[in-house]
């Protein structure tokens, strides 16, 4: 469901002139150390192999740009590039890492299925002094770290050692419509009673307040995690919960009081009528082509939504807080982190290829392109418009550690039990504590099965 960012502009591809396979080729010296963090031997020739999930062709061509930008300046490295699809990662990854003849360099899914298991085998190798010497955490804020750190043996995520960083960004917030707010004298709300008054003011004057389908389950987790995110007012619960310490449990009163609030959602009409048939891809297109004045998704949709006729009209925000300038989680995450291979010869030169990619200037490549990235773009340089609006709401969740998670990632039948357990609350066949007990039952026989 947490798709990758859909591109809108092809860069320029230049051919590469590639000299070897893997992690194989250096001609004149001896591999570098595990303890090496320095900076790579400008004279040495070497090729790296890199896997990435650039598979659409947009995607790869941008991509090619960038490798072709990097090779020019450091004429030494041939980078190699094969895009793989997320399931094709997830099913040859681990062995082709386990191979002095596979990738020095690959984008890794977190999970416990993927970076913890490869963390497990002894696949991967630690980023923690690459991080520092380039500066990394910097960038990112401390709950990004937390979802690319494992323990030593891939039990516990969010501690231990780093081992991914990631380029793309998501985050989820709320697109509106700018001339429906100034027809009605709305503006931005600064809280989340604020956001409700706008909602009722919309439904009152007959406009859909939010466009929403939910026929594929999976955007329900969206409104009901921002309800939540609201009302948690910190996010010590969530990572505790996410993070499977074992001390906090589902039964809440900030959870409950979420999902009585996104039931009222439906009692009062803020949500389209009918959105039990509507799918997600239906109702994107209906807020595209006029339909609702708010629409609670992600940036993903944010090249499609330009490109629409309502495009000039559109502007992006957080669901806020309780109170004006409080705290607040947003949904949303990174995208697949890049990370070495334990049997990579080159890991400084490795480090340095991936320190390129999460840099300012790819950073800026990527922007350009459509993508929203995980390095702090400047948005002065930006002109006023949704795509302005989206860097900076991201930029702000990241540099206030306000970025917070798909909480179905927590257990593996988390997914199917809280779409199916929200959809039942939506359509008023259980009541809120009922909701609230599935989603606990789910968490606590995991906690008791590890």
């Amino acid at each position: 469901m947490k798709n990758l960012l859909r591109l809108i502009t092809l860069l320029v591809v230049m051919t590469l002139v590639l000299s070897a396979v893997g992690c194989q080729g250096r001609e004149t010296s001896t591999p570098a150390t595990e303890a090496s963090t320095g900076a790579p031997a400008e004279a040495e020739n070497i090729t790296l192999l890199v896997w990435d999930q650039a598979a659409r062709p947009e995607d790869s061509a941008i991509m090619d740009a960038i490798v072709a930008r990097y090779q020019a300046a450091h004429p030494n490295v041939t980078v190699i590039r094969e895009a793989k699809t997320l399931d094709d990662l997830k099913s040859t990854l681990p062995l082709a890492m386990s191979s002095p003849e596979g990738p020095c360099i690959s984008m890794i899914n977190q999970g416990q299925s993927d970076m913890g298991a490869m963390v497990a085998a002894g696949l991967l190798r630690p980023l923690d002094e690459y991080a520092e010497l380039y500066g990394w955490y910097d960038h990112i804020s401390p709950g990004l770290v937390a979802l690319n750190s494992w323990t030593d043996d891939g039990s516990q995520m969010g501690e231990g050692h780093f081992y991914g960083i990631p380029t793309h960004a998501e985050i989820v917030g709320v697109y509106y419509r700018k001339d429906i707010f100034a027809q009605y004298g709305l503006t931005v709300p600064q809280t989340y009673a604020e956001f409700e008054a706008v909602m009722e003011t919309l439904q009152q004057n007959g406009v859909t307040p939010i466009t929403y389908g939910g026929l594929d389950g999976w955007p329900a987790l969206h409104l009901y995690s921002e309800i939540q995110n609201a009302q948690l007012a910190e996010r010590s619960w969530y990572d505790d919960f996410m993070f499977l310490r074992g001390n906090v449990t589902f039964d809440t009163p900030a959870n409950l009081e979420a999902a009585r609030l996104l039931q009222e959602w439906v009692q009062k009409g803020y949500l389209t009528e009918g959105f039990e048939g509507i799918g997600y891809d239906d109702s994107w297109q209906m807020f595209s082509a006029g339909e609702g004045a708010m629409m609670l998704t992600g940036n993903w949709l944010s090249a499609d939504l330009l490109a629409g006729p309502n495009g000039a009209n559109l502007g992006f925000f957080l669901v806020p807080p309780l109170e004006a300038g409080g705290y607040k989680l947003n949904v949303g995450g990174a995208g697949a982190g890049y990370g070495i291979s334990a049997q990579c010869p080159y890991p400084d030169e490795a480090a340095d290829y991936i320190n390129y990619l999460f840099s300012e200037e790819t950073a800026e490549a990527l922007l350009a392109a459509g993508s929203l990235p995980v390095y702090p773009v400047d948005t002065s340089n930006l002109e006023d418009g949704l795509l302005k609006d989206i860097v900076a709401a991201w930029n702000f969740a990241n540099q206030h550690d306000a970025v917070g998670y798909y909480f179905d990632w927590v257990t593996p039948t988390m997914y199917d039990t809280s779409t199916a357990a929200l959809q039942e609350l939506m359509a008023n066949q259980i009541t809120p504590e009922e909701f609230v007990d599935k989603i606990n039952a789910d968490y606590v026989r995991f906690l008791n099965s590890r």
